[in-house]
């Protein structure tokens, strides 16, 4: 059910990622992105061997989960930021958990010291899992966002990697 992302998941990935965009503030861009972009982003990963998973169900991609160094420094070359996205159709059936652990899995081979969540403080759901996985609050931005006529603040959560 969970397998590396290909260029060909790229649409079906626009079109999750895009509904996130239209009507959450689990993303904070405001306009949804083109086909192309998308493919830029998955080339640009690609090239640096940033992990990109999909999980596929009948055929049908759901949900992916994929991570980024936290900042473009060297130092920072033990640190990812991650994101999971599920379809709004499958939300509630534990994928985003299974995608979330996939990734954990893929940081502990890789060597990677710290993964760390940027999540939207309203984002309740979102807290909630990455806290059963053992993801810590390590600090608050506000007013960072604004999305929706609405002042957003933004949670990090980190989860150190033994």
């Amino acid at each position: 059910m969970i397998r590396p992302m290909t260029i060909e998941d790229i649409e079906k990935v626009l079109d999750i990622f895009n509904d996130a965009i239209i009507n959450t503030t689990a993303a904070y861009h405001v306009e949804p992105q083109t086909l192309e972009e998308k493919r830029q982003w998955f080339l640009a990963k690609q090239k640096v061997n940033d992990p990109m998973f999909v999980y596929e169900e009948n055929g049908e991609v759901i949900g992916f989960v994929t991570y980024s160094q936290f900042r473009p420094y060297e130092g920072y070359k033990y640190s990812m930021e991650h994101s999971v996205y599920v379809d709004k159709n499958h939300h509630g059936k534990g994928i985003g958990k299974i995608l979330l652990q996939k990734i954990i899995d893929e940081a502990k081979i890789r060597g990677v010291k710290t993964l760390i969540a940027v999540i939207d403080s309203e984002n309740i759901g979102s807290i909630k899992m990455h806290e059963k996985f053992g993801f810590y609050f390590a600090g608050r931005l506000k007013n960072v966002g604004y999305k929706f006529d609405k002042w957003l603040d933004i949670v990090y959560y980190q989860l150190d990697i033994e």
